[in-house]
């Protein structure tokens, strides 16, 4: 495969000496914290896993982890860069009874390396520090070869379908005034695109409501279980309205995984740490949202995201408000206070 023509340099002087930049420090900070958290996760997970190829994928998942946490550790000691706390061993408790099914560790690798990998693209067209470059690249593929393996295992053992067929479009064709019609006149189907992203907000849904479920079962906050409890139900009705979009034009839409969810009420985590974790969900949704918002076209699809996005916000900020009660947000690099 043929690559771009070389440009080269007048300068030889090498950048790993240079400052962090805030995007270098942001994006390095949010992959310590997000990886820190998966790191506990993982760890539970495989103490209650008996299906060998679901085993390596998430002791697969697990050495990345450990690899880029340990990647950041090096780059901020070199800069005098408090390491973060994020979460520890403190926030895990590996004795803890079976709470999910082996299939469904197969779901929650693919919903967390997509999340992983949107961190990353954003990243790497804003680094410039050759040894922060070379980190997120490392970071994007790793996580594509990974992602590789989760949808392989996935297909193989029958545990997915493949999003929607359509026909191939007999010539090319222009819109017409109907395009945007979503309540009125002739609403036109669905196309590729708008059919693309309702898959998508499904699939990560579904994902999002069986590990909310699961954590209102275990939390031992009473505050925290009720607001999982929220966020569970809020996310049903979001999937039933996402599914309705494809059932109406004939479509398969991916199926709930509440059934791998166990009865257990034994949390394997922390309340701190199951709580970060859902507002970091429910704001990968909303970034999904704005890509979804982006392609589509009609007025109903626009004004049930929408509706969607004001719910998920709600959640975001009552679930923020109760981490920062308990001392337990952790703070970002921020800009210096000129004022005081």
């Amino acid at each position: 495969m043929k690559t771009i023509k070389p440009i080269k340099v007048g300068s030889n002087k090498t950048n790993t000496s240079e400052k962090l930049t805030s995007a270098e420090m942001g994006k390095l900070w949010a992959t310590y914290m997000g990886n820190s958290m998966g790191k506990c996760i993982l760890s539970y997970y495989l103490q209650h896993v008996d299906d060998d190829d679901i085993k390596i994928l998430l002791e697969n998942a697990l050495k990345l982890s450990v690899d880029f946490m340990e990647t950041i550790e090096a780059i901020f000691i070199k800069e005098n860069f408090p390491i973060p706390k994020g979460f520890t061993k403190e926030d895990v408790n590996l004795g803890a009874p079976r709470l999910f099914e082996d299939e469904f560790y197969v779901h929650y690798l693919k919903y967390v390396t997509k999340a992983g990998m949107s961190i990353y693209n954003v990243a790497i067209p804003l680094v410039y520090r050759k040894d922060v470059k070379e980190f997120f690249r490392y970071c994007m593929d790793s996580s594509m070869d990974l992602m590789d393996q989760t949808k392989e295992i996935l297909m193989n053992k029958g545990l997915i379908s493949k999003p929607p067929f359509i026909p191939v479009p007999e010539n090319v064709e222009f819109v017409h005034e109907d395009f945007l019609n979503g309540y009125f006149g002739h609403v036109r189907p669905l196309h590729a695109l708008e059919i693309t992203h309702l898959y998508d907000n499904i699939e990560n849904n579904v994902t999002s409501k069986a590990l909310i479920m699961a954590f209102a079962q275990v939390a031992k906050d009473e505050k925290i279980r009720e607001l999982f409890e929220r966020g569970r139900d809020r996310t049903s009705t979001n999937i039933e309205r996402y599914m309705q979009m494809l059932h109406k034009e004939n479509l398969p839409s991916p199926s709930f995984l509440d059934d791998l969810v166990t009865t257990s009420t034994f949390s394997p985590f922390s309340d701190k740490l199951m709580l970060f974790h859902k507002i970091d969900m429910f704001s990968i949704k909303i970034r999904a949202f704005g890509n979804s918002t982006a392609v589509n076209g009609r007025h109903d699809i626009a004004l049930m995201y929408t509706k969607s996005l004001m719910k998920i916000l709600t959640f975001v900020q009552d679930a923020t408000k109760i981490m920062i009660e308990k001392g337990w947000f952790e703070q970002a690099p921020k800009a210096a206070d000129r004022e005081n």
